[in-house]
């Protein structure tokens, strides 16, 4: 299930606040995440790369949630930083979490066998980051990207 949702609360400047919600309970809800994310991007006037990169991300988040939670939601969001303007992207989960964050940030380290790229990539595509977990409540991953 999907639901768009167009918020009217203001942020930071005043500006609205574009948001798009996405359950993720299976592979199309992540294609239809990828998708959502690739709109809003082009939406807010991202370029071609940077559209490929947050849609790359999402992808990451979409597919950690699927392998760990079973299910959970993606968030996208306008983001306003005074003069700066981007992209969020919020992955939350009430899956197990993560019993070691900084481990799982390194390259190559992975509990279900894959090449352990998907968070330190997407660390690694956008500009902020920050990662929030625990044991047993579940996990939740900000991600921006600012325009150029």
């Amino acid at each position: 299930m999907r639901s768009r949702t167009p918020r009217v609360a203001a942020q930071g400047n005043g500006q609205p606040l574009d948001e798009v919600r996405i359950v993720i309970r299976n592979d199309s809800d992540l294609v239809a995440a990828r998708q959502e994310g690739r709109r809003m991007a082009e939406r807010l006037g991202f370029g071609g790369g940077d559209r490929t990169l947050i849609a790359t991300a999402i992808s990451e988040l979409a597919r950690n949630i699927l392998r760990y939670a079973d299910h959970g939601e993606v968030v996208l969001l306008h983001a306003n930083h005074g003069p700066r303007k981007g992209m969020t992207v919020i992955a939350q989960d009430k899956g197990p979490g993560i019993k070691d964050v900084e481990r799982a940030l390194e390259v190559g380290y992975s509990t279900s066998g894959g090449l352990g790229l998907g968070l330190p990539g997407v660390r690694r595509l956008m500009d902020v980051f920050d990662i929030r977990s625990s044991s047993g409540d579940g996990t939740v991953v900000s991600a921006t990207k600012w325009k150029p």
